[in-house]
């Protein structure tokens, strides 16, 4: 494979919208943010993964790396977490395209709380219906996707930024050294750190394709680096585009971006566009949703099948579609939709469930890091078309460490609600937060137990 198409997988596989209005959230901020989640979380991912994609480059990424460091518990309990956290994940994406959608009628819905949790059932139950009849999303619809309703909205939103900063329009945010730097008198702003770390999640996905470049040991990092500045570049300055124009008392997590085009839009007199950003960022979600919404429940029906989860979930249609699996998946993020009428604010739901994505996320990374340096020393004599530099062990304790440390602070600031998004009952929030992220971690081992 060249450097390009290695590029344009980790372009596609990382940048979302979802999370450019949390960074907006930060201002001018954002930036020293994501300078420091790409210096400890972006690039030492990236080179983690490099490595143990050219030692074992078959299918199963992660998984395979966390079986073959610890053992088949420890990957079954990475199957799961990477199944759970995208669970999760639903609701927010879906809230989302919903949001999206009342601009099309009635905007002051993407803040009723009933509204929100009634469309995002019917979009997602809609969804897995489809798959149940064996709907297949090719990689060519799911790239264009992706391309129409993620790269593109992110570059025309930059452009009007750009165009904003060149005029003498008002700005929302300020550009100073003090403001480069996170207030730490507020410790609920430093809570965001762990969802600019969820918008970084996904540079390990081309690990696998290392191994077929001309010469990895050179051009997979060359690949990295490119691909972490064309990353940095669309998120930071389409984040800045929203922060600049939008109050961030008025910030909506969820349509935070419509906004943004609203304003830029009326102001530019070519308000014709909103129904076509609408429609792109709408497309852009569904198409995501149809790729993922299978994909990882088929690593749950290989485990069931294998003894290692009960034989129930192992039940598949002719189209060797996990039926059973993506039932209850569908249930369980009906049950994850109480959160919009049990949250006082849409924000305040959309934030709660975005959290748990995340601290699951960092888990599951935190697995990925620690594989790295166990199979150093347990399958050193593996070979690797890329290894990631300083000796034998030395260089991959670094990068992995870095990665560590990032996502335990992440973790840890996670439990901070911020003050933005209207969440009163602190206790109630961290009581949900924990009991998700337990309930979720320690299910696969009942389960497990039940399947022996």
């Amino acid at each position: 494979m060249k450097t390009f198409q290695i590029v344009m997988i980790n372009v596609i596989a990382v940048d979302s919208i979802r999370t450019l209005p949390f960074s907006a959230e930060l201002g001018f901020s954002l930036v020293f943010f994501y300078l420091l989640a790409t210096a400890f979380f972006l690039l030492p991912s990236g080179l983690v993964a490099a490595e143990l994609g050219t030692g074992w480059p078959n299918t199963g990424g992660i998984y395979v790396w966390v079986r073959e460091a610890f053992g088949k518990r420890a990957s079954l309990s990475i199957i799961w977490l990477n199944w759970i956290y995208n669970v999760f994940w639903y609701p927010t994406i879906m809230a989302l395209i919903a949001g999206i959608i009342t601009y099309f009628f009635n905007p002051d819905l993407a803040q009723n709380k009933t509204y929100m949790a009634w469309m995002i059932l019917a979009l997602f139950w809609g969804a897995t219906l489809i798959n149940l009849f064996g709907m297949k999303v090719s990689a060519f619809v799911s790239t264009l996707g992706a391309l129409i309703g993620t790269i593109l909205p992110m570059l025309v939103i930059t452009i009007f930024g750009c165009m904003w900063l060149g005029g003498k329009d008002p700005m929302q945010i300020q550009f100073s050294w003090e403001t480069f730097f996170p207030d730490l008198s507020h410790l609920g702003n430093l809570a965001f750190l762990s969802s600019v770390l969820f918008g970084l999640l996904g540079l390990e996905m081309s690990a696998t394709h290392a191994a077929e470049m001309k010469n990895p040991q050179k051009d997979y990092p060359k690949a990295i680096f490119i691909s972490v500045g064309i990353i940095l570049a669309t998120i930071v300055f389409a984040s800045l585009a929203i922060a600049i124009v939008v109050p961030q008392k008025n910030l909506s997590l969820v349509t935070g971006i419509l906004q943004a085009f609203f304003i830029f839009f009326h102001a530019y007199h070519v308000e014709w566009m909103v129904p076509f950003i609408a429609g792109c960022i709408i497309l852009g979600g569904l198409s995501g949703v149809s790729a993922w919404i299978i994909g990882p429940t088929k690593g749950l029906m290989v485990a069931a099948a294998d003894g290692s989860l009960p034989k129930f979930l192992s039940k598949h249609t002719k189209q060797n579609v996990p039926v059973n699996v993506l039932i209850l998946q569908a249930v369980i993020v009906s049950i994850l939709c109480l959160a919009f009428v049990w949250m006082p604010t849409v924000n305040s739901s959309f934030w709660l469930l975005s959290q748990i994505t995340a601290q699951l996320a960092l888990i599951v990374y935190v697995g990925l890091f620690v594989s790295g340096i166990r199979l150093r020393y347990k399958q050193g004599e593996v070979k690797r078309s890329f290894h990631i530099p300083g000796g034998k062990v030395l260089g991959m304790w670094i990068v992995a460490l870095m990665g560590i440390f990032a996502c335990a602070l992440a973790f840890g600031l996670g439990f901070i609600p911020p003050s933005q998004v209207g969440i009163q009952d602190v206790f109630a929030y961290e009581l949900f937060l924990v009991g998700g992220i337990v309930l979720a971690c320690f299910l696969p081992l009942l389960f497990r137990k039940r399947a022996q």
